[in-house]
């Protein structure tokens, strides 16, 4: 028997015309054994249905919420996915998509239960130590001390000559030359202490078409530093047993103006003074806490202090009054 001989293109075209001008429909013609054999077989393309779509939209998830518990809090972008599947309006939550931007994206999520029942910002006077150990040291209840700086001189004695005048003019915390002089220069243009002292008196005195200032420093000055610490002391309801940070933190700004929300990265819980002026404070729990945990507000007044763990809250500032506002604070352990 003769070997089959293959088939042209042409010719297979020539079969199909003959086999169509017959009468054969093109259906007819693809139905035939004979060339489903010479074509081979043909596979329609798979679809997914709704139970596979369901199941990828799930292993996506599960991988959102991987991420979440080994990286830490939403980014912004899972942030606005997690308002879409819940129906809820981004642009309504501008306030922790804010957030999102500001934090350490090292930072451990918190667990929500250390803030879900604080609704408000206690107000205390005569604070023991037990009392301060047990409700307020190392928990995210914030308090205000209102009689916190008994026995300081510091309300009569610090300004802004007095700072200008503590540092000696070679003083590294002027220019920030060591890895412990931090500067903030906020919204303001200064590069450092140097040109905060440096600004003019209108500016100073807060004339009113003097442009706005707020900043905050870590002092660096051993000397500065024993000056500073003969108008203050530890907090009298911090024990002697907890171990103060010997770094001052020093905050100072005019009326209108005030720290951005942001979220700190130091080691331990911190006391703020408010030595001159008015602040008003407002806190916010971490992205992951928003729908667990309350926003806080607080106005501190002179002769006042305010405990909080700025690790954990997210917090913003801002001077009221007529005043120069001034602020000095420090850690504890």
């Amino acid at each position: 028997m003769a070997a089959a001989r293959k088939l042209s293109r042409d010719e297979v075209a020539e079969l199909v015309a003959l086999a169509l001008r017959s009468g054969l429909s093109e259906r007819d013609i693809a139905g035939l054994a004979s060339v489903q054999k010479l074509l081979g077989p043909c596979r329609s393309p798979r679809r997914r249905g709704p139970a596979a779509l369901f199941l990828l939209l799930l292993l996506l998830l599960l991988l959102l919420l991987l991420l979440l518990l080994l990286c830490g809090p939403l980014p912004l972008p899972a942030l606005r996915l997690w308002f879409w599947l819940r129906g809820v309006p981004a642009h309504r939550q501008m306030c922790v998509l804010g957030l999102a931007d500001l934090h350490n994206p090292f930072r451990r999520p918190l667990d929500c239960r250390v803030c879900h029942n604080i609704t408000g910002v206690d107000r205390r006077s005569n604070l023991s130590h037990e009392e301060f150990l047990r409700a307020y040291a190392y928990s995210m209840q914030p308090v205000v001390v209102e009689d916190g700086q008994r026995n300081w001189s510091a309300r009569d004695v610090f300004s802004f000559e007095f700072f200008t005048q503590i540092y000696d003019n070679d003083s590294r915390a002027l220019d920030n030359s060591g890895s412990e002089c931090q500067f903030f220069p906020y919204d303001t243009e200064f590069l450092n202490l140097g040109d905060v002292f440096s600004m003019e008196a209108g500016r100073v005195g807060m004339h009113s078409n003097a442009k706005p200032w707020y900043i905050g420093w870590s002092n660096c000055d051993s000397s500065a530093a024993s000056i500073l610490r003969q108008h203050y002391k530890r907090p009298y309801f911090i024990p002697a047993i907890s171990e103060s940070s010997k770094m001052d933190w020093i905050f100072m700004g005019v009326p209108g103006h005030g720290a951005h929300m942001h979220i700190d990265d130091v080691d331990n819980p911190s006391w703020q003074a408010q030595i001159r002026g008015i602040k008003h404070w407002k806190l916010e729990p971490p992205a992951e806490c928003y729908y667990e945990c309350s926003s806080l507000e607080a106005v501190v007044y002179p002769g006042q202090i305010i405990v909080l763990d700025t690790n954990k809250w997210f917090h913003e500032t801002h001077i009221l009054g007529e005043e120069l506002s001034i602020t000095i604070g420090s850690e504890y352990d």
